[in-house]
């Protein structure tokens, strides 16, 4: 995972992405890493809030069905473009955010986990219930595919393929300039002490509404991106289930690393198409697999991997340091021979007298 690291890992990451169309056999390879960079653009979202400024949201993927029920319903019902329709679907997730935020971000710790959950679980109900706008448990059918833009048309799979990486890419540079800001360290600031962050002049209630909008923005935009590749919707998107997903994905990459979600977001749904055989024992198999990482790996893979690296970095420096003061010490204890002043012989005339 050394090569992974700077500028040169993640320009081979973004190659190897653009090589994969390439290399599989078919288009369900295509769908199935459409879906999993879809739900690494939400993930990234989620990673905002719970792994740099420490609040749990656990109705994240409620958010996301909302972006995506907005650019359904607008395109399928109102006839909106697909692209004005896609940039209302984030805005509209914000919006929602604000009221939201400015409730459950007075509650702290398990307090806010569960008032969200309650959130998500509202939502799921507002999309199966008001059947004049959401279609109720008959779903939307017909959404359509993105439009093009200028030349570009998205009406294959791997077109479809590129233009999700594009907003991946896109969201992932947006957030490493997030998390790597002034604004980020204020995130991690108050994700390790409340206190201390207020006492450093932070406004504690304003920051992290502005991490749990972003994160939401980013779950409405990847619900939006979800509806033009599925085109269709049902209620069960809004399920928590799909909130849990996202939590699995980001523990298994690692909280608070920009690499970990979307290592992921790529990995669970690649491992749960693998062991689709097992669907019905599917949370047989992941919950032992997941407490097993969380007791050997709690940071992750990636942070476990940048944990072993600063240890040994650290190591380094204590053997470094500690080899300078053994040679310091061995050059001081060298015994030092003084050597005395080598003076010309002085020759002694006696008073002689000469006749």
């Amino acid at each position: 995972m050394t090569s992974l690291q700077g500028k040169a890992g993640w320009a081979l990451l973004l190659a190897i992405a653009i090589a994969f169309p390439l290399c599989v056999p078919n288009s369900y390879y295509l769908t199935v890493t459409t879906l999993a960079f879809i739900y690494a653009i939400a993930t990234l979202g989620l990673n905002l809030l719970t792994g740099y400024t420490g609040q749990l949201n656990l109705a994240h993927g409620g958010f996301m069905a909302i972006g995506a029920y907005t650019l359904g319903v607008l395109t399928v019902d109102h006839g909106v473009p697909f692209w004005l329709a896609f940039a209302l679907s984030g805005c509209l997730c914000m919006a929602v955010g604000v009221v939201v935020g400015a409730v459950s971000l007075r509650l702290k710790g398990h307090y806010f986990a569960i008032f969200t959950m309650c959130i998500g679980y509202i939502i799921y109900l507002v999309i199966e219930k008001w059947e004049a706008v959401t279609h109720g448990a008959v779903g939307l059918i017909g959404i359509p595919v993105p439009a093009p833009i200028g030349p570009l048309a998205f009406d294959s799979v791997t077109a479809q393929y590129y233009l999700v990486l594009a907003f991946l890419v896109v969201g992932t540079f947006v957030m490493h300039r997030i998390v790597t800001s002034l604004l980020g360290r204020s995130f991690m600031a108050v994700r390790n002490s409340d206190m201390l962050a207020e006492a450093l002049g932070i406004n504690l209630m304003r920051t992290k509404m502005l991490s749990f909008v972003l994160s939401v923005g980013y779950a409405g935009f990847a619900g939006a991106l979800y509806a033009g590749q599925v085109r269709f919707l049902g209620p069960d998107i809004a399920r928590t289930d799909l909130t849990f997903d996202m939590v699995m994905a980001m523990l298994v990459g690692g909280t608070g690393t920009l690499l970990g979600p979307l290592l992921g977001s790529v990995l669970v749904p690649w491992v749960t198409q693998t062991l689709q055989f097992l669907q019905d024992y599917r949370m047989l198999v992941f919950g032992p697999v997941l407490v097993l990482l969380i007791i050997f790996f709690p940071e992750g893979i990636v942070g476990a991997y940048l944990a072993r690296s600063a240890r040994r970095a650290a190591a380094l420096r204590r053997q470094s340091t500690r080899e300078a003061r053994e040679a310091q010490s061995s050059a001081s204890a060298q015994p030092t021979i003084a050597t005395a002043p080598v003076t010309a012989p002085v020759t002694a005339h006696h008073g002689v007298d000469h006749a």
